[in-house]
């Protein structure tokens, strides 16, 4: 079988450029979408871009789970499956995998959890820790998932590790598909894993086609002036819900290399240092213009 490189992006890696994901060399990403019941990775867009635009070609989506009982794995579950339907556009199939790292979580909740995936028209995945296996029955949660990832660090925390790890660690476990082996790969400080099966590779671009951008607006390259009529922010994404990466006042001005024209406003894309952006809304969901462009 070919073993692949598999990638781990959630809000940690959101510094990560285009040219890095290129150096790293992978093409399939697992990227973090919710926790819990009320958060939603707010770089969800912005690490699928810059990751596609790096060489990536396949996508599955993970939700860390806070869950303790079976009415909370339901909630959370479906928190997740809406954001998967309605943020990354997933369609039947698509991985969604469940990461189970804390404490006191039952495997009963967990099938919950996978059952409500499942239901939904998804592939299940399932994620934890070797030391935190004792935790869980994994003969019973085997039968809900169709995708085992297991972490083991052979060099520790916050190691480099380069992409041929070591097999003579391998966390030697049943129903294994991939293996995350270090926290740290090539030094980029991103979660790095190496698929052991080939059932691993087959979810990452299922039959389906999986669909990353929920529209086909593209950015268009265009430089030139923008001068706000009004105060706004310089969010860290194309979303209006992003964080800011400054406040802007009436008068400011900002240079532009690109637009882009959502589904309801108009952005302008900000150069920044180290080959990142900063984006600011330059037509309203009403297409009321907040400054002007030159």
């Amino acid at each position: 079988m070919t073993r692949e490189i598999v990638l781990d992006l959630s809000s940690y890696q959101q510094n990560l450029t285009a040219n890095d994901y290129k150096n790293i060399g992978a093409t399939k990403m697992i990227v973090k979408l919710t926790e819990g019941t009320d958060y939603v990775n707010p770089y969800i867009k912005q690490l699928i871009n810059r990751s596609a635009a790096g060489g990536a070609n396949g996508f599955a989506f993970y939700h860390f789970g806070r869950f303790h009982n079976d009415n909370q794995a339901i909630a959370e579950a479906n928190a997740f499956i809406k954001v998967a339907k309605n943020t990354v556009n997933a369609k039947k199939n698509t991985l969604l995998i469940l990461d189970a790292e804390i404490t006191g979580m039952p495997t009963s909740s967990v099938i919950t959890f996978l059952k409500e995936i499942r239901k939904a028209g998804f592939k299940t995945g399932f994620y934890t820790y070797k030391y935190l296996l004792p935790n869980f029955n994994l003969e019973k949660i085997h039968s809900y998932m169709d995708f085992f990832w297991l972490a083991a660090y052979p060099l520790g925390n916050g190691k480099r590790a380069d992409k041929n790890p070591n097999f003579g660690y391998f966390p030697s476990t049943k129903y294994v598909d991939m293996w995350q082996y270090t926290d740290n790969l090539l030094g980029y400080r991103v979660d790095g894993s190496i698929t052991v099966t080939d059932n691993a590779l087959k979810f990452f671009n299922p039959e389906s086609k999986t669909t990353v951008e929920p529209k086909k607006s593209e950015w268009k390259k265009k430089s030139g002036t923008f001068t706000l009529e009004q105060a706004l922010e310089l969010h860290k994404s194309p979303h209006i819900e992003s964080d800011a990466i400054a406040k802007l006042k009436k008068g400011d001005m900002i240079k532009f290399d690109a637009m882009l024209q959502g589904p309801k406003r108009l952005w302008l894309r900000q150069p920044r240092a180290n080959e990142t952006y900063g984006y600011i809304v330059a037509r309203d969901k009403y297409n009321k213009p907040l400054g002007k462009i030159n």
